[in-house]
Order: C-alpha cells, then sequence, then structure tokens
C-alpha cells in the first residue's frame, strides 16, 4: 500500500507530504483546487511520462517521493531480478529538471523508466473517467480470471509450463540433428566441402607468421643485402673495426706482465676480436642465403592467398580454423546418424503437443467454470449500484490442435470481458463503453470481487462518483469499505456520502501568498471534517442544517464500518 506521498514543486503544489491511511483516502476540494495534481504526481513516480509543464513555475525541478509497504511476493521477485534490495518499505523517487533531464530511484539505486513501469505494474491499480491502466489490457483480463479461479487453474498452469519446458527441450535436440531428411543432406554436402577444402590446406600453427616474414624478407632483399655487406666492410675491410681491435689487443699485451688488470683488458679485447669476426662471417653468410629462387617466392604467395581465403571463411586465424574443422567433422558425425534419431524426436514432439493440447483444453474449461460465478457475482453488484438492467460476459477465444504449437505458459485462447449497462444493448468490449459513471460503477463491482483475491495493494478511483447520487452514492460508499478491508483505497469525490465514510480525508484547496497561488493539502480531522461534509453537502460549510446532516452522514458512516469489524 502507498504509506506516504511527497510532492515538491509540481503544478501548483509547492511542497506536500501526506500519509495516507491503509484503508479509505478520500480526497475532496472544490473543482480546479488541485486534486488531480495529487494522482498526476502518483502516476509520475510509477513510470508515466515526464512532462516539462507539470514542474510549478519558476522551479528548476520537480520531485515525487512515495513509500510504499507490504508489497507482495512479485515485487519482491522483481527486485531480485534487478539486483535490489528487497527492503521492508520500498521507496520510489522520481526528480525531473526544467532541461529534460531525470532520475528514477528505488529504494536508492538507479533504475530506467521500464524497470520501473514493470515494478508499480503490481503496487497500483488506477481507475479513472478515461481510462483504466490495468483491466482495459486483455492480458490483464486473463491473469485477473485466474486470480479468481485460483488454485485449481494454477496447478494446471504449472502442469501447461513443465510441458512446454519438455516441447522446447525436445525442439533444441531436434534443431541440432539438422532439421528434416532433406535440409541434413544439404548440411551434410556442405560440411563435406567444408572439411575437405580446410583438411587438403594441411594447415599448420604459426605457419602463416612464417611465411610474412618470409615474404618481407624478400621483398626488401636489395636493402637487406646492402645492409649485410656494409656492415662487413666495416669489421673487415683494412684499417676496419677488426684490425683495430687486433692493434689494440696487442698493445696491452706488450704491457700485461706489468700488472694483471692489464692482462684481464688485453684479454677481453681478444674475445672482442673473435665475437667481431664471428659477426662479420654470420652477415657474409646470411647474405649468400639471400638469394632465393623466384619460383620459391610465387609459392609463398600462394600460399598466403590460400590461407586469406580460408580465414575469410572460417575465422580471422589459423587456430580458429582448426576449431571451425573441428566441430565441422563432429557435427557432420552426428548428422551422419541422426534419420533415426530424428524421427524418434518428431514423435515426441508430437505427444507432447498433444499433451500441451490437452492441458490447454482442461485450462480452458477451468477458467470457463469461473467465468461462471464471477460473472453473476459482478451482476449482482451492479445491480446493487442501479445498474439494474447490466450484462457481463467473458468470451473465450477458440483453439484447435493444430494451435498447440502456438501454446505460451497462459495456454491458447484469449479471453475479452464484454459488458452492457442497458437492455437490449449489445455487449462491447471495456474499451468501447461510453458512459463514465457506468464504467466507473462497473469497475467498482469487479473490484468489489477481487479484493481478497487481487494482490495489488493500492486502488485509486479518480471522481468514480460522476453521474450517480443518494442511494447509489451511500453503497459505492459501503463498497469502498467492504474493499478497503483488504485493499487501500484512494478516492477523489465531490459526495459527501462517500467522504463521509473516509478512514482519512484529505481537503485541497487553493490559497495565495506572496503573489503566487499555492495548492494546500490538509488531512481533515473534528470540525474542519464535519464543514468539508457540510460544504459537500450543499456549498455552505457554515449552513446550520447543512452541518446537522453532516454529522448524521459520519455517525451513520462510523456505524456501518463498525458493523464490518
Amino acid at each position: 500500500m502507498l504509506k506516504r506521498l511527497l510532492i515538491e514543486n509540481v503544478a501548483l503544489i509547492e511542497r506536500a507530504d501526506i500519509e495516507f491511511s491503509e484503508k479509505l483516502n478520500v480526497l475532496s476540494g472544490e473543482t480546479g483546487a488541485g486534486k488531480s495534481i495529487i494522482l498526476d504526481s502518483i502516476d509520475f513516480v510509477l513510470g508515466a511520462k515526464a512532462d516539462k509543464a507539470m514542474i510549478r513555475s519558476g522551479e528548476a525541478f520537480c520531485l515525487v517521493r512515495a513509500e510504499f509497504t507490504d508489497y507482495d511476493a512479485r515485487i519482491k521477485a522483481i527486485l531480485e531480478e534487478f539486483d535490489l534490495e528487497a527492503e521492508d518499505e520500498l521507496i520510489i523517487s522520481r526528480r525531473f529538471t526544467a532541461d529534460g533531464k531525470g532520475t528514477l530511484k528505488v529504494n536508492g539505486a538507479s533504475v530506467t523508466v521500464s524497470m520501473l513501469r514493470r515494478l508499480t505494474a503490481y503496487l497500483v491499480d488506477v481507475h479513472g473517467q478515461s481510462e483504466h491502466f490495468y483491466l482495459l489490457k486483455e492480458s490483464n483480463q486473463l491473469r485477473l480470471l485466474d486470480d479468481v479461479a485460483g488454485e485449481p487453474v494454477a496447478a494446471i498452469k504449472r502442469e501447461l509450463a513443465s510441458l512446454l519446458a519438455r516441447r522446447r527441450s525436445i525442439l533444441s535436440d531436434r534443431e541440432k540433428l539438422g532439421g528434416d531428411e532433406g535440409e541434413r543432406t544439404r548440411r551434410l554436402d556442405i560440411l563435406k566441402f567444408q572439411i575437405e577444402e580446410i583438411a587438403s590446406a594441411q594447415l599448420k600453427e604459426g605457419e602463416e607468421e612464417e611465411l610474412l616474414a618470409f615474404r618481407e624478407r624478400w621483398r626488401n632483399a636489395e636493402k637487406i643485402l646492402d645492409g649485410l655487406s656494409a656492415a662487413r666492410q666495416y669489421m673487415t675491410a683494412d684499417g676496419g673495426a677488426v684490425d683495430a681491435l687486433r692493434g689494440a689487443a696487442r698493445s696491452l699485451a706488450a704491457i700485461s706482465k706489468f700488472d694483471e688488470a692489464y692482462a684481464a683488458l688485453s684479454e677481453r679485447l681478444e674475445n672482442a676480436t673473435a665475437e667481431l669476426e664471428d659477426v662479420a662471417d654470420a652477415a657474409e653468410s646470411y647474405a649468400e642465403k639471400l638469394d632465393v629462387d623466384e619460383r620459391e617466392a610465387e609459392r609463398v604467395e600462394n600460399r598466403l592467398d590460400e590461407l586469406k581465403t580460408l580465414k575469410r571463411k572460417y575465422g580471422p586465424s589459423v587456430r580458429e580454423i582448426l576449431t571451425f574443422l573441428e566441430n565441422a567433422e563432429k557435427e557432420y558425425e552426428l548428422l551422419s546418424d541422426s534419420g533415426a534419431k530424428f524421427e524418434m524426436l518428431t514423435k515426441q514432439l508430437e505427444k507432447a503437443e498433444d499433451d500441451i493440447f490437452s492441458v490447454c483444453v482442461r485450462l480452458s474449461a477451468a477458467r470457463k467454470e469461473a467465468a461462471e460465478g464471477f460473472t453473476s457475482r459482478v451482476v449482482e453488484e451492479l445491480k446493487t449500484l442501479n445498474i439494474r438492467s447490466a450484462r457481463f460476459e467473458i468470451q473465450f477465444e477458440d483453439f484447435v490442435r493444430e494451435d498447440a504449437p502456438k501454446a505460451t505458459a497462459e495456454g491458447l485462447g484469449g479471453v475479452r470481458f464484454l459488458f452492457s449497462a442497458n437492455a437490449g444493448e449489445p455487449l462491447k468490449e471495456l474499451g468501447k463503453i461510453i458512459s463514465g459513471g457506468e464504467m466507473s460503477r462497473f469497475m467498482l463491482a469487479v473490484k468489489a470481487q477481487l479484493s481478497s483475491v487481487n494482490a495489488i495493494g493500492t486502488y485509486i478511483f479518480d471522481e468514480i462518483d460522476a453521474g450517480i447520487g443518494g442511494k447509489t452514492a451511500r453503497t459505492v460508499a459501503e463498497k469502498f469499505c467492504k474493499i478497503a478491508k483488504h485493499i487501500q483505497i484512494i478516492a477523489v469525490s465531490h459526495l459527501a456520502q462517500i467522504a463521509s465514510f473516509a478512514d482519512k480525508e484529505f481537503i485541497i484547496e487553493k490559497e495565495e501568498g506572496g503573489g503566487r497561488t499555492h495548492t494546500c493539502i490538509r488531512e481533515a480531522e473534528g470540525e474542519a471534517r464535519l464543514r468539508e461534509i457540510a460544504r459537500l453537502i450543499g456549498g455552505d460549510a457554515e449552513n446550520p442544517t447543512a452541518l446537522l446532516h453532516a454529522a448524521e452522514l459520519l455517525n451513520s458512516a462510523e456505524s456501518y464500518k463498525n458493523s464490518l469489524s
């Protein structure tokens, strides 16, 4: 349920901090005072589209913060899916700035709008004069019916889920076998060609690197030869590096007898001379080997082209091409002996789909049985709400065995809620009902039946009392009380009969101060509430007759609520 709502800088509301009752809450006030701003703020924090127009004039941002308690297991499961902490309270805050930027947080962690909407779909059920965000969707109508049906339908759906998982497993196994005989034959031909093409290339890891190095040397042979020749010349020519080292070594040898240190230097120079001569010999040897046959160079180029073609087809490296070959050989071996197994899996698939169809038939039958009693009870509720000729039916879509592959976790064939308020008028889909008052009462009748099974914790009614009065208004108020035993209600109302039944009533008023208009929300208690009920009765909060009538309404409402406990 919605425990607390904090609003900052939304339209005419500068700041409001509202603590709701867990039962029936009524928002009342003059037309245009700002009751709809509160509902818009709730929509906003639940994930509705943000609009800069909702930010209070002259302010840089707006903020709405909602605190929920006693939320159900579905919410906790979604929180776990999003890796969010499931605490005793669920705190949602949404901030939107004048430059169009916004932040969304759930229990302090940032979330996206789509994540928020998934979460809040199970928190609040909003119903207004023009739209109903939950029950107008056929998918939600089916879920609602399943909630009404309870465990009998839930057990069949668990059985269906198991069969659907079995079907997916069979399809996965069969897909690995390459489809039907024609598909497998085509796949085998492709695999055979690929295996032979790769195998005939006789690939070796590291070969491409060697070939590329060879090509680089070949393309730069003249430059390399010049470098090797020049280096050897510097080392071995008359007066070159080798001659210089030998001369230095002789000079040190002549004085080596005077000190061991001189002898050590002489020995080092002799070693350096030997090393330099070896380097010169190696340079000469490399130069001699550099003369490569043109045919060898052509072979290297052809081999590199062959590797390039294989890489383009089977992987960016020789290692990946060899991995592709290994997998292709395994698949070829599997498909070569898969005919019998494919046929076996096909029979298993047919059996699974037969079972799925059978379970879907049972599921539909269980739903139809639940629908009978549910529609009858809703019609009886509507009669008490002064819609004497109401008709309500649930239409089921037909399906046949051939539809079994299309089955989902919800079964086969959807449902539609059809309603007519007047004798002789045809049944229509809920979204096509014209009268807002009739739609409101229909929804109230449905909710009265759902209050004990619907896991949503808060119902919001926006002027559900439009077009009703007198005895019907009293009946609506009583139904609110019954529903509020299980589910929190927040209702906007202009009727004293309904406001008098509130466990908490909030008065919304406009005030002027500092040259600006403000919407103020305060809880109505004691004399203030008595005057507000009197105002709703006759427009004059100080009229003695209206005040007396207001007191009677409040006393009568209290007596009725006590009778329910």
